[in-house]
């Protein structure tokens, strides 16, 4: 990891227009997990929904699309990479640097507010809480990961992402019992899952499953995504 580089891309993830909704986001989470907290009969019955659905299977993904493309996508779409890529740095230390601050971000913005939201409608109860925010972190690296490779491979990874997230994992998830094999949100629940008490967090993943898968998914996009890299500085010299 390189200092220098994950101290500037943290200042330009932060510092534009994105870290509004990076902001936004949780503190949507925060305010519907009070308010179902207050009116609610049965406010722990609602926690799947809150926490689950909208938490790790809504806005997980967004932040983690939002914080993975913006962490180095901006740069290659206006072509401010070509300075970094100048450096004599190994393209896979960039990726990996890059990768750092994604997930970091990641984590703070979603892992710590799926959290409160847990404490807020279960308390410790369970171990729901904790369990949703182990789901949470696991399941924001993949993304994380996944989506930073993109943002080297395309132009449009954050349609791509998009169409990850919110088509395959949660229009085609719902229809097709397969396709849950392959989504990064079923991956994160299954871990949560196993952290909290038996029964209290459903999944539709073993974890015998998903963990090999986020790791592959992981070690597989960051490797891609440091290879692609060393393509496009080729291009550029040529």
């Amino acid at each position: 990891m390189n200092v220098t580089v994950a101290r500037l891309t943290a200042r330009g993830l932060l510092g534009r227009r994105r870290g509004i909704l990076l902001l936004v986001v949780p503190a949507l989470l925060l305010l519907i997990a009070v308010i179902a907290r207050l009116t609610a009969d049965d406010p722990r019955g609602l926690g799947a929904t809150v926490i689950g659905g909208l938490g790790v299977g809504t806005l997980l993904p967004i932040l983690a699309l939002v914080v993975g493309t913006g962490v180095i996508a901006t740069e290659i779409e206006d072509g401010s990479i070509v300075y970094l890529l100048a450096k004599p740095l190994p393209r896979w230390q960039i990726v990996t640097t890059k990768l750092s601050v994604a997930v970091a971000a990641t984590w703070l913005l979603s892992g710590v507010p799926i959290l409160l939201a847990g404490l807020i409608l279960y308390g410790t109860e369970d171990g729901v809480a904790v369990g949703y925010t182990a789901g949470a972190l696991v399941a924001g690296a993949a993304y994380s990961a996944l989506f930073l490779l993109l943002g080297v491979v395309t132009r449009h990874a954050v349609v791509a992402g998009l169409g990850y997230a919110l088509v395959w994992e949660s229009l085609v998830g719902n229809f097709v019992p397969g396709a849950r094999t392959l989504s990064v949100q079923q991956w994160g629940l299954s871990v949560a899952r196993s952290v909290a008490a038996e029964g209290a967090i459903t999944a539709d993943v073993s974890l015998s499953v998903a963990v090999p898968l986020l790791l592959v998914v992981g070690v597989a996009a960051t490797a891609l995504a440091a290879f692609r890299l060393g393509g496009l500085t080729l291009a550029g010299e040529e």
